[in-house]
């Protein structure tokens, strides 16, 4: 069996040194410095692995999002009705892995970094994109040619509530979250 070397494993405490820096602070105001202390390597390791600072954000998102997809890939497997697609996919937005308060901070910083970086941008379109797309696909057989419309707004709810947790003192509750997406969805295609 081949020997696991230290590259990734390192990288992978990096990002998830990152996730939590991010996280305690609230901000991209985190130094390469301070994540490679969390993760119990050097800054020089970490410039090493990553390059800079928003090449590890970007790679500590790419890590975000590749958990959000296995947890909607995981409900969509278990989905036997267009309903339950779309539920499989609000599931995953607020899944316990998705929606906790570091990985919420990271996904608001990673909006504001979108802002000024243009790879930061290209990947926030990407998911933005496999959302609203994923949701329509869900979404076409119960209200048809609605279904790009209610996407976009089924996907703005979800930001929204990311929004909103990130600005709450109450910790989060993916439960509630995707009951609320869930409610609206419902009165949508009924209406």
């Amino acid at each position: 069996m081949p020997k696991l070397g230290m590259e990734p494993i390192r990288r992978a405490a990096l990002i998830d040194a990152t996730i939590a820096e991010i996280g305690a602070t609230g901000s991209l105001d985190v130094t390469v410095g301070q994540i490679a202390r969390r993760a119990g390597v050097s800054s020089g390791l970490a410039h090493h692995y990553f390059g800079g600072k928003e090449d590890i954000l970007l790679a500590a998102m790419r890590h975000v999002m590749r958990e959000y997809a296995r947890e909607v890939l995981n409900g969509l497997q278990r989905a036997n009705t267009s309903l339950a697609r779309v539920e499989a996919i609000v599931k995953g937005s607020f899944a316990i892995s998705n929606f906790r308060e570091d990985t919420i901070a990271a996904w608001l910083n990673f909006y504001v970094l979108a802002l000024s970086s243009a790879p930061a941008r290209r990947l926030h379109r990407i998911y933005a994109a496999r959302l609203r797309s994923n949701l329509s696909h869900a979404l076409r057989p119960l209200v048809e040619s609605r279904a790009p419309d209610l996407a976009a707004r089924t996907a703005a709810l979800i930001d929204g509530l990311y929004l909103h947790q990130g600005l709450a003192e109450a910790p989060p509750d993916g439960e509630a979250a995707t009951r609320h997406v869930m409610q609206f969805v419902e009165r949508e295609i009924g209406g």
